[in-house]
């Protein structure tokens, strides 16, 4: 019997396609085991920075390091990478016999059984940027059982200057909502709590017509409308496409989490016109306030690049500037890396390394001021929570998220992982709120609440009753430490 092993880097585009992949090899009676006992390998990459390579390039080292060619495991390398390098890491690392890009994951269960019977390298690469070999599988057998993934689209067309996505997912093509929609029952009836809907730019769905004539607002209320689903989050969100209809079923839809991500990316207008995206400041300041007046106290985090070429001071000021005026629950923050191939690597005005990490570290300090205010505000409240994991490094401590997308951290037993709770929360950290479980006698009513610049009710999701109750993943961006700190691999 074949056993495996998932190495997931990165996004969370990665780590639904390890639970396919997890699951479509179950299927085929394969066991998953510890990475020092596998004989399979499989890396799903991440190209989005510079250093979530180099953490790759150094694990596939370490596999071979110090070990003779009998007792070396087969690896195969997917992903981001493995479209925009993956011939490369071959040639370096014989023990590589099997490459597969973001478009052929379908191929790359049978390539595997191959490649384990002769020996042979097999190189599965995006040579068509719209051709599409997926792996049609419902994601089963998932690292977390109570929340799921369901990918809406493959690809991106926006071509952002600083980022390599549409060079190494391809174009944009959305999936077919009856697909989707399938997926997410199939979901629900596996006893997933929380879904997530996946895409490089979900606001994106239906505009290369392979939708049926469906808008993305409208899957967003079709998913939230089926039968079981309980929470229904999306991600991520590009600006220029954000519409008054998807903030409409957000508002109207209980099963739509009042949260999302709105990468500002730059304060200056100026650097975002060198960063192709697409709207002004303005204009983005326009969106902040319709979900703020739309929305019961949304949850907006957002993404903020620092040092990108050409910067100036007068920019970055910008920058600050605006993580001052909307008041993000959280940012993502990074340094800009080059990324071989895309037009803001050959711009002019790069800056040093010095120049950046100073930045960084300026914008990290008054975010974490920002969102400890914010947190700190929410004492007292009640929110609900479903629980869904332990807590790194939190001894007997469990973590969920509020609607809102707070994490919060509890004493709990782990039988009620998988279980909505209603927790008041005792103390508001930079990164997360520690509460306690309210018996349900105790279950108050939240009062007033701010909310980033908003000052409205945070409420509860109605209903929420408890329920019934070994791959590694290395965040390449944004991670956290005890819950959700968006500095660590920055």
């Amino acid at each position: 019997m074949t056993s495996f092993f998932l190495r997931v880097f990165g996004c969370q585009m990665n780590v639904y396609d390890a639970d396919r992949l997890r699951t479509a090899f179950v299927e085929r009676g394969w066991t998953e085991t510890s990475q020092e006992e596998a004989r399979v390998l499989v890396f799903l990459t991440c190209s989005i920075r510079d250093k979530a390579e180099q953490k790759v390039w150094s694990e596939l080292g370490r596999v071979g390091a110090g070990r003779k060619d009998t007792e070396r495991p087969l690896v195969a390398v997917a992903g981001c990478m493995a479209a925009r390098v993956g011939e490369r890491m071959a040639r370096r690392f014989p023990w590589i016999r099997v490459v597969v890009g973001p478009r052929h994951l379908g191929d790359l269960p049978e390539a595997l059984t191959k490649s384990l019977g002769d020996g042979a390298l097999r190189l599965l690469l995006d040579e068509d940027p719209r051709e599409v070999r997926d792996l049609c599988v419902p994601p089963k057998r998932r690292d977390n059982p109570w929340k799921g993934f369901v990918s809406i689209a493959h690809g991106c067309d926006n071509y952002c200057s600083y980022c390599i996505v549409p060079y190494v997912r391809g174009r944009f093509q959305s999936r077919s909502p009856g697909e989707i929609l399938d997926e997410i029952r199939a979901l629900v009836d596996d006893g997933v709590q929380e879904i997530t809907l996946l895409g490089q730019n979900v606001n994106s769905y239906g505009t290369d017509g392979a939708a049926e004539g469906w808008t993305f607002a409208y899957l967003l209320r079709q998913a939230a409308r089926l039968s079981g689903v309980k929470r229904l989050r999306f991600a991520t969100n590009h600006p220029k496409d954000l519409t008054d209809e998807v903030i409409a079923a957000m508002a109207e839809e209980p099963a739509v989490c009042p949260s999302l991500n709105l990468p500002l990316q730059a304060g200056s207008d100026r650097i975002l016109a060198l960063m192709n995206r697409g709207y002004s400041v303005e204009r983005y300041a326009l969106l902040i306030d319709k979900l703020r007046s739309t929305l019961v106290a949304p949850g907006i985090t957002s993404d903020l690049i620092v040092g990108f070429p050409g910067e100036r001071e007068e920019d970055f000021r910008a920058s600050c500037a605006c993580l001052e005026r909307f008041r993000f629950d959280m940012v993502h923050t990074a340094a800009y890396s080059v990324r071989e191939g895309t037009r803001a690597a050959s711009m002019e005005g790069h800056l040093s390394e010095e120049v950046k990490q100073d930045r960084l570290r300026v914008v990290n300090a008054l975010q974490r001021e920002i969102s400890l205010e914010i947190n700190k505000s929410l004492e007292g409240r009640v929110f609900e929570v479903l629980l869904d994991g332990h807590a790194p490094r939190g001894g007997d401590l469990l973590q969920g998220r509020t609607p809102h997308d707070k994490v919060v951290l509890v004493k709990a037993p782990e039988t009620l992982l998988g279980h909505f709770v209603h927790v008041e929360i005792l103390q508001g950290e930079h990164w997360c709120l520690r509460g306690r479980i309210l018996p349900p006698a105790d279950r108050r009513l939240p009062r007033d609440v701010p909310a980033g610049n908003a000052a409205s009710p945070p409420g509860m999701v109605p209903g929420g009753l408890p329920g019934k109750a070994l791959s590694a993943v290395t965040p390449c961006g944004p991670s956290g430490a005890c819950c959700a700190c968006p500095e660590k691999d920055a």
